[in-house]
């Protein structure tokens, strides 16, 4: 049976530390070594390897760069640590054992398996966690960017019909928080039930499709919040002045 909560393997000086933590250091891992390999070696004559990821670090600078702008040098590298984490965390989510390897307690005279890892963003905790940094990162730039006295018409004003629409937006920036968190985990957990259910009943050819599947969400579900983020600090970073310019 999937649960919501993760569920905590050991203490360590009375922390506790749950089966999403473990898959979380184990995403950092390998970043780190996504991020070693990828830089070791550089030439100016590119190889295989180094061409895909520079063709990937391309693809999201130069679609920043379109969006942003002058300031793609400060959001580029939010959008792409989002991506790398999402997408790293939903992929080891899916290798085989990760989820079903642990070990049994005894719960009201039943066993019940507790695995050494649970996909992290399987975790509501983990992509609240994760919205609320892109939010606040999002609301630091705004006021770095466009000065605190613009930041704050946004969202109020002397005027009551502007008062009303920045009342509005105000409510929206917290229903980013939610949609950007609600989004990723339902997706993945959602697909985390479903391979798991499958699996039980037929372990080994009829999982095949599904995961498949789940690897394309897995991308897209990257994809959208690291590209989300990357809109939202495009919009708040831009002033009025130059929105009305472009108008």
């Amino acid at each position: 049976m999937h649960l919501f909560e993760p569920e905590f393997i050991f203490s360590v000086f009375g922390f506790g530390v749950s089966n999403t933590l473990l898959a979380t250091l184990l995403t950092d891992i390998a970043i780190l070594l996504f991020v070693y390999f990828g830089v070791k070696n550089l030439s100016l004559f590119p190889k295989k390897v180094q061409t895909f990821f520079e063709m990937g670090f391309e693809y999201f600078y130069t679609l920043t760069e379109q969006v942003a702008g002058s300031r793609v040098g400060v959001i580029f590298p939010w959008v792409m640590t989002f991506f790398l984490f999402i997408f790293l965390s939903n992929l080891l989510g899916l290798i085989p054992g990760f989820g079903t390897i642990g070990f049994f307690h005894e719960v009201d005279g039943t066993r019940k398996l507790v695995p050494l890892f649970k996909a992290t963003t399987a975790d509501f905790n983990t992509t609240l966690g994760l919205a609320t940094v892109s939010l606040v990162a999002t609301h630091a730039l705004g006021i770095k960017y466009t000065g605190i006295k613009e930041y704050l018409s946004r969202f109020f004003s002397l005027n009551p019909i502007f008062l009303f629409v920045g009342f509005l937006e105000l409510i929206s920036e917290f229903t980013k928080l939610f949609s950007l968190s609600f989004r990723l985990f339902g997706n993945i957990f959602a697909g985390e039930v479903v391979i798991g259910t499958i699996t039980g009943m037929l372990a080994f050819i009829a999982p095949l499709p599904f995961m498949l599947l789940e690897l394309i969400v897995a991308l897209v579900q990257a994809l959208v919040f690291s590209l989300l983020t990357m809109v939202f600090m495009s919009i708040l970073t831009t002033s009025h002045a130059v929105e009305g310019g472009e108008h």
